[in-house]
């Protein structure tokens, strides 16, 4: 069989960013399975930042996720953050990268996310049983790693540079969103109500 990634390629920025997006689903015949188990941490999270990349560029919120199986090193389920590009408030990163995936047991994969998880996506991650997490940014963002840990589950943080630089820009071209996008529109307005008072 012919793979647009076979065996031999180099897990180079160009075929991570490839993989990242095509559909989940075309992955197993458009990638050979000897490349997907010579990934490893980085290689995930850079899949992960190529998604947080595609929801900057569509105007939301950098984000992207990505659930593997332990043994076989297969993409499950991938996703970015759609909080603005859907109007949807809890389309985060993890949540679209679980629905993505569908009804799996979530215990024999570990999913890589681009920055720490937020209070509902580690309550999903932990309810759906996932022997492992890999955060890519806790410098913007963290809080909820000890909580996964105190629950069973391994968390290892492997920061990616250009991930942590494009969060960090992001929040500060959209104060708003960011807030927005881990506390919601209530607390936006709470924000600009304490800062038109002062």
């Amino acid at each position: 069989m012919h793979y647009a990634i076979n065996a031999g390629s180099p897990a180079s920025d160009g075929n991570l960013r490839l993989i990242a997006h095509l559909p989940t689903r075309s992955l197993a015949n458009l990638v050979d399975a000897d490349f997907m188990r010579k990934l490893r941490d980085a290689d995930f999270m850079r899949i992960a930042f190529w998604l947080a990349r595609k929801s900057y560029d569509e105007g939301g919120c950098p984000i992207g996720a990505v659930i593997v199986h332990d043994e076989s090193s297969m993409i499950a389920g991938k996703g970015h953050n759609t909080l603005s590009q859907e109007n949807h408030p809890y389309n985060h990163g993890e949540t679209s990268a679980i629905r993505d995936a569908g009804r799996m047991n979530f215990a024999e994969t570990t999913i890589y996310t681009s920055l720490s998880p937020c209070d509902v996506c580690t309550a999903l991650v932990s309810i759906r049983g996932f022997a492992r997490i890999v955060v890519g940014d806790v410098t913007n963002a963290s809080g909820n790693e000890q909580m996964l840990r105190d629950k069973g589950m391994r968390v290892d943080v492997f920061e990616d540079a250009d991930g942590v630089a494009l969060y960090a820009k992001f929040r500060s071209e959209k104060p708003e969103l960011d807030m927005e996008d881990w506390q919601g529109l209530a607390a936006v307005r709470r924000a600009n109500a304490g800062a038109v008072d002062r």
